[in-house]
């Protein structure tokens, strides 16, 4: 015997008394998680410039800029300075260049470097605090600052076999990562891919993840990506090892890595990123004339 359900009409699975909201309307309705926001995409600005003439100094770097960018090629940056810029020119510059999604900072035995990624990709502005006050400033063209990347680990290799032969109770998987680390930090060499370890993927006690933080130590150099939500580079006291934590846009951690890499890509400016650049910095120079 065979039955027929043909118009037969049931609720669903998961419909009916219980599965929904008892009142939405006493304000205590479905909670979403917040949206995404603060995301920031290119808008062309052209600084209103009365008399064109009055600013023919700081033209003349932003030429110098625009030319850099159309002839940039992979591993040579371009520099132009700032120092004998002011008013008017030193205000073009600021205006027309922007801030955009990266900024870093150098910390140095006797200097200290801050530097901003300006709305064109792959332009940075770079101010150099020296001994005694001594102040500098530049812009460079480049995938990012080498000076930041040259600066961001001690002179002298971190030995880690204290580390690894004393772990301290609690300790279960630190140690063989921090082997692997070590490992990926002396074989590493230009060219090398980057090694990533997801620490949001292993087991991990908190002991684990206090060792690791001493072991690692800190670098000179920590970069701060801003786009869709944030990402937080920070150099480790072991060459060549990177601390990458992304976080959403309400500041939560949602993925913990550690990079063996020059500099993690997320910090760089691409080639093509740079060519769009040219373009949009010559047509900003042409509207001001």
């Amino acid at each position: 015997m065979t039955s027929n359900l043909i118009g037969m009409t049931r609720p669903p699975v998961g419909y009916g008394p219980g599965s929904q909201p008892a009142d939405i309307e006493d304000g205590e309705g479905l909670n979403y998680l917040p949206m995404p926001k603060d995301m920031q995409v290119y808008a062309p600005h052209v600084p209103d410039i009365a008399d064109p003439h009055s600013v023919q100094n700081g033209l003349a770097r932003l030429d110098a800029l625009q030319g850099g960018l159309a002839a940039h090629a992979a591993d040579t940056p371009f520099t132009v300075t700032l120092d004998d810029l002011t008013g008017p020119d030193r205000a073009l510059i600021d205006e027309a260049l922007g801030e955009g999604e990266v900024s870093a900072l150098v910390i140095g035995p006797d200097e200290r470097i801050e530097i901003q990624e300006a709305t064109l990709a792959g332009v940075w502005r770079l101010r150099l605090h020296g001994r005694g006050g001594r102040l500098s400033e530049r812009v460079e063209v480049g995938a990012f600052p080498r000076v930041a990347i040259e600066r961001a680990f001690p002179p002298r290799r971190r030995d880690m076999a204290a580390f690894l032969d004393n772990p301290p109770p609690g300790v279960i998987n630190a140690s063989a990562i921090l082997a692997e680390l070590d490992h990926r930090s002396r074989i590493w060499a230009p060219g090398t891919v980057p090694h990533v370890v997801n620490l949001s993927l292993l087991p991990h006690t908190p002991e684990d993840k206090a060792f690791l933080d001493q072991a690692l130590g800190q670098g000179a150099t920590t970069v701060l990506s801003r786009g869709y939500g944030n990402c937080r580079l920070s150099a480790t006291a072991l060459q060549h090892v990177w601390l990458v934590r992304y976080y959403n846009s309400v500041d939560t951690l949602i993925l913990d890595t550690i990079e063996v890499t020059d500099l993690p890509e997320v910090a760089c400016a691409a080639i093509e990123d740079i060519a769009d650049s040219a373009e949009r910095l010559a047509d900003i120079i042409a509207a001001i004339r």
